[in-house]
């Protein structure tokens, strides 16, 4: 589609930007001036073609997170307040020495896909062409890295050949290890009205759970978890067999067919055999098979459920073996599809960002080497691959690598054997953290802080799933002494006597480099499909002007650096062949089905999958500063099948301990039919900020794919055992109070408070007992502290209490705690609790009922909140159904607003309307 360029001049202080969550990359048109007073208001862009204005709930509420408070806003030594100057001077010269004493592979940067491309080329750049080290891997080696290896083993590059319309337009969509309904919202939407307008497309869902995407699911094979490779194997197969492959293209643009059908037919010789393997009946693989087989216009799309594991990359060739044998390759409506996590993962994949590649989609050949030497003017150019995500925290912990530069993400939750990345970042010598977050589970081993731009702030470039570069853009001033990550690491790069190689003044200086590197000897046998040549002349101008466009981009900015008509990028890859391996020639794959690493086993026999929710995104530093995303699911849970329940006899809604031979965490049980008997599904967001004891990260076995390197976060052995508490609480405050130190303590932001869900062993004393041994009755300070309470009702007897604490008229903090069947805490309307904090004032009816934890007479109490974008609770719907006589969830569309932005709670909505 031909791209025109049109001034990014805030018109009414209203700037086009690109959203920081998923892969997606919605365009989005923000408003607004300062933070922390609402000011700021964030819409869809209604022009950008990846999302037509639509935004999930995440994106939404993004104004919520524009705040100043858990901000970084100052660089720290030892925890010591520095200057800029200071701080630039101290992390060179420590590098330096540290490659001075023990070469520069004792050097590593553990970068992230939340940088914007012009941060990430500048962070490569120095790590492989001046410290001359290829330890710089970042979070995407957690995400997405299986689908990168399995592309170049196929295609000779990491491409993907197909676009959003294909989505569109397709017959048969095949989502498989991708709850797209939840982690990549807006395509969902996208692909279920798609449904609506073409009645006669199917939908298949491959995936261990019944998610919430299996709403528009045609037919959904609750595969056994790791038997993926055997699924497709078994696919190619009978693609063969019933005569339904591409014999042309075949011949004419692949390489390597021989070898993969005659593996896929000792893997995966019958229908019989495969659903035995994958424990699905026959006929349901019969019917995906045919499906697949009949239909032209097919899309597999899939992501982390398939990338995440010990063979992530043989079930991505997989995959493209299938698309390959057919010819779906590249065509309107017909491709394999690799969903991608991040916003800018693929940017970070351009410009070299993992450990085992060089820039511009280049890798450790002596000749590749040379080239990007030579472009770089390189003195110290590394000249093989470097350590990934988890040899890399390894070789921290041992002693090997002495300095570690760590920016913009938390690996001491999201890693694997997440409790080994502590110890290596205790044991290293130099910890630098870059962040736009004061506090999370990482700052805490740094020597060095170093504060971030965030989101709204910063200034560059993303690429998405589609390979289309956007535009993100400043929405307000950096707080404090924030400052850009390219602009850090230049300053740190010419403090260590690089400043000759890092003369950038700001991020087109970067973006012309990498796009001039892109196309650099670009040409004939060394032909690479990613190539920007087109928006390398670019002036600061078209730069700020840029809007979406696909790559390759090879023409029309003119040697002035404005456009010379229109900009056209590349919509499809590869249709008519003309592949990145020295042949030209795709690649089949022969493939065998291999179990997974760590099996299950008499002492831990269940399979622990890990995966995201709806409202939260990684970690939580940015999506738990929008109250209106805490409210879905506000605290961790693990999601267990009746069966598994009743054999650990772990009741709904109880707490859990789960353990694997790696670590243990706790949450409460989600009794549900969607997960298969003998697994268990556990979110990644929660850790110590938010949750005492709940990273999963912990338990997640540490093995790893032998090609990309990427952890199998989706099969963990671990066993359930039910802990009952002697007494429950929770707690509301005005203020962050520190996490209060209990066995079970979770924090829920809200809207003008907090509110702490607590539980413990031992009796309850009285409320100044309880404050002290909560670690919340500390003396004033930084710190802050529950105040007296002004109304107090105790009950030793019965070992429970509550009280609250006032303002004059307004209400501070309230508490109820008491023992752990208490009627009265279980019944508590905490909603109406919440409302409270609302108002500036109490009147007499709310302070009569406060202690009651009931709402007066008139108040209704809305449930947990199953809407997230209009905040409407499960009672209000089932009311709503009931005295209304609603039927679809389009009638309570129409009569609550739930579920008619993001969509995201439709499927939730549709189980109410069934149990009703």
């Amino acid at each position: 589609m031909p791209i025109t360029a049109v001034s990014s001049t805030p018109v009414s202080n209203v700037s086009l930007t690109t959203c920081p969550y998923c892969g997606v990359g919605c365009g989005i048109s923000a408003g607004g001036t300062g933070i922390d007073k609402g000011s700021i208001t964030v819409q869809g862009d209604k022009e950008h073609p990846a999302n037509f204005g639509k935004l999930c709930s995440k994106g939404s509420n993004l104004a919520h997170t524009l705040r100043s408070d858990g901000r970084l806003l100052h660089p720290q030594i030892h925890g010591i307040r520095a200057s800029w100057p200071q701080a630039i001077d101290f992390v060179a010269q420590q590098l330096l020495r540290t490659i001075e004493q023990y070469g520069p592979d004792a050097v590593a940067f553990y970068v992230s896909g939340q940088l914007l491309t012009e941060d990430y080329y500048v962070a490569n750049k120095l790590m492989k062409g001046f410290i001359g080290s290829g330890n710089i891997d970042t979070n995407s080696r957690l995400c997405m890295s299986s689908a990168v290896a399995g592309h170049k083993r196929a295609f000779g590059e990491d491409s993907v050949p197909g676009c959003y319309e294909d989505l569109e337009i397709a017959d048969l969509i095949v989502l498989t290890g991708s709850n797209t309904a939840w982690c990549h919202p807006v395509l969902f939407q996208r692909i279920k009205a798609a449904k609506q307008n073409n009645p006669a497309m199917k939908v298949v869902v491959i995936d261990p759970r019944e998610t919430a995407t299996c709403e528009i699911a045609d037919l959904h094979l609750a595969l056994k978890p790791g038997t993926d490779v055997t699924l497709f194997n078994g696919l190619l197969q009978y693609l063969a067999q019933q005569g339904y492959l591409d014999q042309a293209y075949i011949a004419a643009h692949t390489e390597g067919f021989a070898d993969a059908i005659a593996s896929a037919r000792t893997d995966a010789p019958s229908i019989e055999f495969v659903a035995s393997a994958c424990d699905i009946p026959a006929e349901k693989i019969r019917t995906f098979y045919d499906w697949f087989a009949r239909t032209g216009k097919t899309v597999t799309a899939f992501s982390q459920g398939v990338n995440q594991s010990s063979s992530g990359t043989d079930k991505v060739n997989a995959i493209i073996n299938c698309h390959l044998a057919t010819g779906r390759i590249g065509k309107p409506g017909a491709s394999p599809f690799s969903l991608t996590g991040q916003p800018n993962a693929m940017g970070g994949r351009e410009v070299g960002g993992l450990a085992n590649q060089l820039a511009a989609h280049m890798d450790f050949y002596p000749e590749q080497v040379d080239r990007v030497r030579r472009f770089w003017n390189a003195p110290r150019m590394a000249s093989g691959p470097g350590l990934k995500a988890v040899e890399l925290f390894n070789a921290v912990e041992a002693g090997k690598v002495k300095a570690i530069w760590i920016m913009g993400t938390n690996p001491v939750v999201s890693l694997p054997n997440a409790d080994q990345a502590i110890r290596a970042l205790q044991a290293c010598p130099l910890v630098v953290v870059s962040d736009c977050i004061a506090k999370t589970d990482t700052t805490a081993f740094a020597h060095v802080l170093l504060p971030a731009a965030g989101w709204g702030e910063k200034d560059g470039t993303v690429t998405n799933s589609e390979r289309r570069i956007s535009r993100q853009r400043p929405l307000v001033a950096t707080l404090g002494e924030a400052r850009p990550d390219w602009r850090i690491l230049t300053d740190v790069a010419r403090a260590m006597g690089f400043a000759d190689n890092f003369q950038y003044e700001n991020p087109v200086d970067i973006f012309r480099e990498h796009a001039a590197l892109s196309a650099f000897e670009n040409a004939g046998s060394s032909r690479r499909a990613f190539n920007i040549a087109g928006l390398q002349n670019l002036d600061n101008d078209a730069y700020d002007a840029l809007q979406p466009v696909q790559w390759p981009v090879l023409s029309n900015i003119a040697s002035s650096g404005t456009l010379s008509g229109a900009l056209s990028g590349t919509t499809r890859l590869y249709a008519y062949g003309g592949f990145s391996t020295p042949t030209g020639k795709a690649r089949f794959i022969a493939l065998q089905s291999y179990a997974v690493a760590n099996a299950v086993s008499p002492e831990f026999p269940l399979a622990l999958n890990t995966g995201r929710v709806r409202d939260q995104w990684h970690t939580m530093t940015r999506t738990a500063l929008a109250p209106p995303l805490n409210a879905h699911k506000p605290e961790p849970f693990v999601e267990i099948h009746p069966d598994t329940a009743a054999r650990f006899h772990i009741s709904n809604g109880g707490y859990v301990r789960v353990r694997s031979p790696w670590g243990s965490m706790q949450a409460r049980a989600a009794v549900t039919s969607g997960v298969r008997a003998g697994d268990v599904f556990v979110p990644m967001h929660w850790n110590e900020q938010f949750a005492r004891n709940a990273r999963v990260g912990a338990l997640v076995n540490p093995a790893t794919d032998p090609f990309s390197g990427q952890p199998e976060s989706k099969h963990t052995p671990c066993t359930l055992e039910a802990w009952q508490p002697d007494w429950i609480g929770f707690l509301f405050s005005r203020v962050d109070l520190p996490l209060p130190d209990c066995a079970w303590a979770v924090k829920v932001r809200g809207e003008q408070f907090f509110r702490y869900e607590l539980a413990g062993k031992g009796s309850v004393g009285d409320w100044t007992t309880l404050a002290h041994r909560l670690g919340l009755a500390l003396p004033q300070g930084e710190t802050p502290s529950l105040p007296t309470p002004s109304l107090l009702y105790e009950d030793p007897r019965q070992g429970s209490f509550r009280w609250a604490s006032f303002d004059g008229d307004q209400l501070q903090s309230c508490a109820f705690a008491g023992p752990a069947s208490s009627p009265a805490l279980l019944g508590a309307d905490r909603r109406w609790l919440a409302s409270l904090f609302a108002k500036p004032a109490l009147d007499a009816l709310d302070r009569k009922a406060l202690l009651s934890g009931k709402s007066p007479a008139g108040v209704e109490d809305c449930g947990r909140t199953v809407c997230a974008c209009f905040g409407v609770g499960e009672k209000t719907i089932l009311k709503a159904i009931r005295e209304h006589r609603l039927a679809s969830a389009a009638d309570v569309g129409k009569h609550l607003k739930a579920g008619t932005n993001c969509g995201s709670c439709v499927a939730e909505i549709k189980t109410l309307l069934a149990g009703s």
